[in-house]
């Protein structure tokens, strides 16, 4: 199979759906070119006084038919052609499409009367829509063999070698052996072709070069995004390790292996000792968003919601105790299905959620942690009675480093990435993430929020 795509847009996903609107294009205008040609041959006559021999009747119906034939042929293959370089693929559709169609046209041409046919226009359509589609040299090609075609037929009737069909009533007498007129049409038409391909598919590929700019300063611009992720990730990791260092030495002071403290002393280094654990863990979130930012791909396998949500759960009932926060599961599955993913990136996303959860709740609030599932989904729901989350703020929460109005004034605090963090793995994952507030365990006092998560799964059964 020839190659026709440039290396530049083999992998551009907007160059092939532009080919394949394209083609689209000509499928739609052949269904109305083929309504037209019918309300001719069988209207004509009544509305504009114009009669078609029986062989004219005979020759353009079977047309006709036959491009209804191969255009239902097109309109059921493009739907099948893959987007790829190497194979035949969408353009050579394209091809394949001019091909039939000029076929079609100058066959209904030479039986509409040739120089004199009204539809010798039409031509025009095609060779605007091909410079749009086609590389310069295959449409220039058809314009060469569109010309010399239509010439021969015209020399051949001026010549009576071929017989010349014309349309009773469109014009008083046949002209098609009239030198200075069938000279002009040929002249006129070829100009007219050849200029319309050069203008159109000039304008085609100047917009092409365009996209080749695009594209180029995008990957110029995710190089540069890497490259400052990368830069913020060795950064943010040098930061981390005095910080470590300070949180030991104040758990040795604050577990008082050096000596009783102070109850006034003990109240501030435990501040800074919590304000040491909020510096990790930005630290840490800025860490997680740089690799999902520098990293194009992540680790796929067959993953079992269970095993990571015990995991979380865990790793979260040391915070929640510690706050009276009751912490529940409850199970909806009928069946156990799996999850196709990076088990470490998920584990983290539910982490991050739970954590939430108990973080903006109060003494003796309550957690719920539901799993269920639909057809082709995992549907996770953490729900709280907690401060919340204002309506008109549910989807601003998601951009990295925004707080709710409602608490980053407020004793709690945190990074503004959590969320952020979560909603990339999930989109990683083909997923979606929602958030709901109040949620179903809201009280008078206290609206709570509900993150509800839904992963597609694999069908395999375990």
């Amino acid at each position: 199979m020839f190659e026709l795509v440039p290396e530049w847009a083999s992998h551009y996903e907007e160059f092939w759906l532009t080919i394949r609107r394209r083609n689209l294009w000509f499928i739609k205008l052949r269904y109305g070119a083929a309504v037209m040609l019918l309300f001719s041959i069988f209207f004509s006559k009544f509305f504009l006084e114009i009669e078609f021999s029986k062989v004219q009747q005979n020759s353009i119906t079977s047309i006709t038919i036959l491009i209804l034939f191969y255009n239902l042929a097109f309109h059921t293959l493009r739907k099948y052609l893959k987007h790829d370089a190497k194979k035949f693929n969408p353009l050579h559709l394209s091809i394949l499409q001019m091909i039939f169609d000029l076929f079609a046209l100058m066959s209904i041409i030479y039986f509409t009367g040739s120089v004199e046919s009204p539809l010798l226009l039409f031509f025009v359509i095609h060779m605007i829509v091909g410079s749009l589609i086609l590389p310069g040299f295959v449409i220039y090609t058809f314009a060469v063999v569109v010309v010399l075609a239509f010439w021969g037929i015209t020399v051949g009737e001026y010549y009576s070698i071929i017989q010349h069909h014309h349309i009773l009533g469109y014009l008083p007498v046949p002209i098609h052996q009239h030198f200075n007129f069938v000279l002009a049409i040929n002249i006129t038409f070829a100009f007219m072709v050849f200029m319309i391909v050069l203008i159109a598919n000039k304008v085609a590929n100047q917009l092409y070069i365009r996209e080749q700019q695009l594209l180029e300063s995008i990957d110029k611009i995710n190089a540069a995004e890497k490259e400052k992720q990368k830069y913020i990730s060795g950064i943010v990791h040098e930061i981390k390790t005095p910080l470590a260092a300070v949180h030991s030495y104040l758990d040795l002071v604050l577990q008082k292996f050096l000596g009783p403290l102070d109850e006034v002393v003990e109240e501030k280094l435990t501040r800074a000792r919590r304000r040491s654990d909020e510096a990790i863990e930005l630290i840490n979130n800025v860490l997680k968003i740089s690799k999902l930012r520098i990293e194009d791909s992540f680790i796929k396998e067959e993953v079992d919601i269970a095993s990571i949500l015990a995991r979380a759960i865990k790793s979260a009932k040391v915070n929640a105790e510690a706050k009276g926060v009751k912490l529940s599961l409850i199970n909806r599955r009928k069946e156990r299905h799996t999850i196709d993913g990076d088990p470490l990136l998920i584990q983290i996303a539910l982490s991050n959620i739970i954590s939430n959860a108990i973080k903006y709740n109060f003494m003796d609030g309550k957690v719920e942690i539901e799993v269920d599932e639909d057809k082709d989904n995992l549907i996770i729901k953490v729900c709280d009675n907690g401060v919340g989350i204002p309506k008109e703020e549910t989807e601003k929460i998601f951009n990295d480093f925004y707080r709710a109005s409602n608490i980053k004034h407020g004793s709690v605090e945190g990074s503004g990435l959590g969320l952020s963090v979560v909603k990339q793995i999930v989109e990683r994952h083909n997923g979606t993430i929602n958030i709901q507030s109040p949620s179903h365990l809201s009280t008078d006092r206290f609206p709570g929020t509900c993150v509800k998560l839904t992963l597609p799964f694999l069908k395999k059964q375990i």
